[in-house]
């Protein structure tokens, strides 16, 4: 076994393989950016090693970087954790190259698996089922036209180097091919270096059930399924383990063939091979289809570990310095149900916009298993995955186990930052999903059903006026009465876009009376709780400076606003296109004179690995072009001005 092993990664995946690392004796080395100095994983390492500026392109994607801090600090091994460089084989020979172990599959089978159209005709030589499609080296786009029609509409383009869905468009009409071809080959060009796509048929009631595989280079098992059917914008957003609805049957057969893909490779370590299945009439055995496979760990293994009792990680270390597969497929069973919730800071309303923010409060359930790689007081950054944690829950059914979710995803209190908390939760309960009966497309379905505003109701109002006063903390006890009558106190919170007046008089010792503009709340302490009228109160409070979130079912941002400060753009100023987070400007397509339509796509910004396209807001002429392609940018910085409307 190694002695130390170096992460070259960051975040909550950093975290996961240094509590696996330690509980085995094993020393751990971390590396990070300028931006990443004071992170949780960088605290939890026994060494810890900068790396560079805060860009991936200048730390974590520095191969040669991060490989001389192993050799520095005696490191034997590099665990890549995933995304950044743990599916790049030329990364994979030069660890080896500079006589250290890499914790994962050769070079040789990350290329297998890399390119999307080579992987699919390798494995039906493996006899692996494949969506059918074309995959062929031609990228004329006029045969690519005629592969599609020769497979039927509706058809998916997916870049052959893809994946988190760039390059990826769904066409449902002839029409449309060449739009869409032209639009995925451009964002694969950007996202990959490569513009090449490969065509698929359309699958109309996809899940998404994907098989967890490990291999030790020539033989592989798998540990069974997982279902990551919930998806937005291709990206997983609840997972569960095993999948609702699955035979043994189809299991069996669904796990054969993630095996035989992984020995077609020489698959070392742990891999996930994807599946693609129709589930318009139930889980059938002649209904599933390979879509690729990602030759790393899966951000979704928690769930797992949950059902089978096994460590990953400690797989990986193991198999990597040269100890046999830990298990024979025989001896694998699971039991039980597991669900993982990815808590993201994101405005859902928005278009799930990535948010950054420090984190005032953070505080998770104590019966689930929370990964994460950030603490209260950290800042979730915009050069990075803006992933807060993930929530994952354990019952003996199904149903226990969505339950416990539920209320797990209840007591996630998250202030500093909007996230996609409440959406989870909605999430959690739709009737679909509860009754196990979603595909992909269940969320863009249900869109406007699973994303409202968070309003909050009158008592949480009440509380958070007596929060945003101190007077939650026993202050109203001391301070009750005046020889002339009660006291009482004012003050003025805005929620949302809303600001509304607050009158509190202090009945007696944490006794209140709390008037908002229409309604009266008696609210009081007894036993040590407080209670608004008749109704107990389960909320928890964060009071940040003038912040104030009261988390009681969702989180309510309540602020106190500084009598002295006006917002300039309160009204909504639609002349000026502005950045909406910090982030790099990838494209401008606007000019000074030009006419443009409102819903135009102006320019694009790049900002937590997700490109956006900033739209303009109404007709109009360009009156100026205030930013260029290449420069970061701050939150509100203004990118585009249109000319003043007449009038």
């Amino acid at each position: 076994m190694f002695d130390t092993i170096l992460i070259a990664n960051r975040g909550e995946i950093a975290c996961r393989v240094m509590d696996t690392a330690r509980s085995m004796g094993v020393k751990t080395v971390a590396v990070y950016s300028d931006a990443d100095a004071g992170a949780k994983h960088v605290e939890k390492a026994d060494r810890a090693v900068h790396i560079g500026g805060p860009a991936p392109a200048d730390s974590y994607l520095k191969g040669d970087v991060i490989i001389q801090a192993a050799l520095d600090t005696g490191a034997q091994a590099i665990h890549p954790g995933y995304g950044f460089l743990s599916e790049n084989p030329d990364f994979v020979e030069a660890v080896e190259a500079a006589g250290l172990t890499f914790i994962g599959p050769s070079a040789k089978a990350i290329r297998a698996m890399g390119l999307k159209d080579a992987a699919k005709a390798l494995m039906e030589e493996a006899g692996v089922p494949v969506v059918p499609g074309y995959h062929g080296a031609n990228q004329d786009p006029e045969h690519l036209s005629g592969a599609a029609d020769a497979i039927g509409y509706p058809v998916l383009i997916k870049a052959v180097a893809g994946g988190g869905g760039k390059g990826m468009r769904l066409v449902e009409r002839p029409e449309d091919f060449m739009d869409a071809l032209k639009s995925a080959q451009g964002e694969a060009t950007t996202a990959f270096g490569n513009p090449d796509v490969l065509i698929e048929k359309f699958i109309q009631k996809p899940r998404h059930i994907e098989v967890q595989v490990f291999g030790d280079g020539t033989h592989a098992v798998h540990l069974f399924e997982r279902d990551c059917s919930l998806q937005r914008r291709h990206q997983k957003v609840i997972e569960e383990a095993p999948a609702p609805g699955m035979t043994e049957e189809m299991r069996n057969a669904m796990g054969q063939a993630g095996v035989r893909a992984a020995e077609a490779i020489g698959y070392s370590g742990a891999g996930t091979v994807e599946f693609i299945v129709d589930g318009s009439d139930g889980l059938r055995p002649d209904r599933f289809w390979f879509m690729e496979m990602n030759t790393r760990l899966q951000v979704e293994h928690p769930v797992t570990e949950e059902i089978t009792g096994v460590d990953l990680v400690e797989w990986q270390l193991r198999v990597a310095s040269g100890e046999a597969l830990p298990a024979r497929q025989d001896a694998l069973s699971f039991k039980g149900h597991a669900f993982e919730a990815r808590i993201y800071a994101e405005d859902v309303p928005k278009g799930f916009l990535p948010a950054t923010g420090t984190l005032t409060h953070l505080e998770f359930p104590e019966d689930a298993r929370i990964d994460s790689g950030v603490r209260c007081g950290d800042t979730i950054s915009p050069w990075y995955d803006p992933m807060i944690a993930k929530v994952t829950v354990y019952g003996p059914t199904r149903g226990a186990a969505l339950r416990k979710l539920e209320r797990a995803l209840r007591w996630t209190d998250v202030g500093g930052t909007v996230t996609n908390v409440s959406f989870l939760s909605v999430l959690s309960a739709q009737p679909d999903f509860v009754a196990g009966k979603m595909d992909t497309g269940l969320i863009d379905r249900e869109l406007d059903s699973l994303t409202p505003v968070p309003v909050a109701c009158t008592k949480a109002r009440s509380i958070a006026a007596l929060a945003a006063l101190g007077l939650l903390d026993g202050k109203g006890s001391e301070d009750g009465f005046t020889l002339w009558g009660p006291l009482g106190w004012d003050v003025t919170l805005s929620h949302h876009d809303e600001s509304f007046d607050v009158r509190v008089l202090a009945d007696g010792p944490s006794n209140f009376t709390v008037t908002l503009p229409d309604v009266t709340h008696q609210v009081s302490q007894r036993d040590g709780t407080w209670w608004v009228d008749t109704t107990k109160v389960q909320a928890r409070v964060s009071h940040v400076g003038n912040e104030v979130t009261v988390f009681w079912g969702n989180g309510y941002r309540f602020v106190v606003p500084d009598p002295l400060d006006r917002d300039a753009g309160a009204g909504g100023d639609t002349n000026v296109i502005e950045a909406p987070m910090p982030g790099l400007v990838k494209a401008v397509f606007a000019e000074a004179g030009q006419t443009v339509q409102e819903g135009d796509r102006l320019a694009i910004l790049e900002a937590m690995k997700m490109e956006h396209s900033l739209l303009a807001a109404r007709d109009g002429v360009v009156a100026e072009v205030l930013a260029q392609a290449g420069d970061q940018v701050e939150a509100g910085a203004a990118l585009v001005r249109l000319e003043e409307e007449d009038g």
